[in-house]
Parts: C-alpha cells; structure tokens; sequence
C-alpha cells in the first residue's frame, strides 16, 4: 500500500467500538512512532500526548459532556449527550498539546522568526495529528478529531495533571470500525489547485 493509499483510508470514522485487534501497548507505540517522527520547524518538537485508555478514556468524556452540560440548553442537550455517549463507545483517546515553553524558547533563540513560531507550532501538532490518524487508520483503528477546547482544558489539566504550558489542540477519539465512513466529495481541481510551467 502506498502512502497515498494510507490518505485515502484514513476517514473520519464516527461510529467505533472497543473490538480492536491490537492491545494497548501496540497502539500506545503507534500513537508515539508517528508523534516523533513527525517534522517540526527547527526540529523544535514542541508537540506532547496524552494517550487515555479504559477509566481515563471515560473520565475524559465525562468531562466533555458536563461542560457541555451546563452550556448546552436542555432542549439541545441530547444530541450533544448521544455525540459524546459515540465517542466514549471508542477505545481510547489521544489530546493533541502543544508545549508554549518550547515555542517561548525558540523565540528568544531565533529572535528574527519570534512571531513565526506559533504558527509553526500549529503546522507541527496538525502533522502530528494527521500522521497519529493515518498510521492508525493502516491497522484498521478508525478516528476522529475533535476540537473541545479550550472550553474543556482547565478541568482536563486538573484530572490529568498536565503542564501548565501544554496548550490543548485536538483531541483523536479512536477505536474499532462499527460502520464505514460516508462518502467523500470534493471540490473541482480548478478551484483548488494552479500550476505553472
């Protein structure tokens, strides 16, 4: 299977389960091969994980839903409670941060690119993100990602004890598929895409 291949598998997969086939050192490797070989500006590494399985997984998610609790009206609560009770149907989770004392660090180093380094840390933790996703989308895990914070960070950062400078940025909620993903469209290549010679 080619690289492309492995793009094209890799859906957003909302309906999963816990019937994966690897255990949870297999995925945890995983979720850590494509993290580090992910490329990063100035090889600065400022991406971080925080892998949850088993009670951590559904503590997270508890915490999702009961912050959306109290922001959510009670008319619209039940669709957001069936969203997330979909996401805690899955296997595990991995928050997506981004360490802000590197990017802080490499500022004062490289003075010259100082505002540019946020930007960079953003491109960094979306590589990381996509190869995290695509690698587990090869041994048939399928994932989403979810966006929750910063609604979410302060209570996660509590019960997880995370570093004051991790900056949460995504959350891939995966695990096994329980149904295929819908199709994919895509817009016209003219309004997309230019090429000179």
């Amino acid at each position: 299977m080619t690289f492309l291949d492995q793009m094209k598998k890799r859906r957003s997969i909302y309906s999963i389960g816990k019937n994966v086939k690897l255990d949870q050192a297999e995925i945890e490797q995983i979720i850590k091969d494509a993290v580090k070989f992910s490329p990063s500006s100035f090889n600065s590494q400022t991406s971080r994980v925080v892998i949850l399985f088993g009670q951590s997984h559904d503590t997270f998610w508890h915490i999702v839903r009961e912050t959306l609790r109290d922001l959510v009206s009670a008319d619209a609560f039940e669709a957001t409670n069936n969203k997330i009770n979909a996401f805690a149907a899955g296997y595990g989770t991995a928050l997506f941060y981004e360490d802000q004392d590197v990017v802080k660090s490499m500022q004062e180093q490289f003075a010259l690119y100082a505002d540019n380094f946020p930007v960079w840390s953003e491109h960094s933790s979306a590589i990381a993100q996509f190869a995290t996703w695509t690698a587990l989308a090869e041994v048939n895990i399928g994932a989403s990602l979810q966006h929750y914070n910063p609604i979410i960070d302060e209570e996660v950062a509590r019960t997880f004890d995370i570093p004051p400078s991790w900056k949460l940025r995504a959350q891939l909620v995966f695990g096994s598929i329980e149904a295929p993903a819908g199709e994919k469209t895509f817009i016209d290549d003219a309004e997309r895409f230019k090429t000179f010679t």
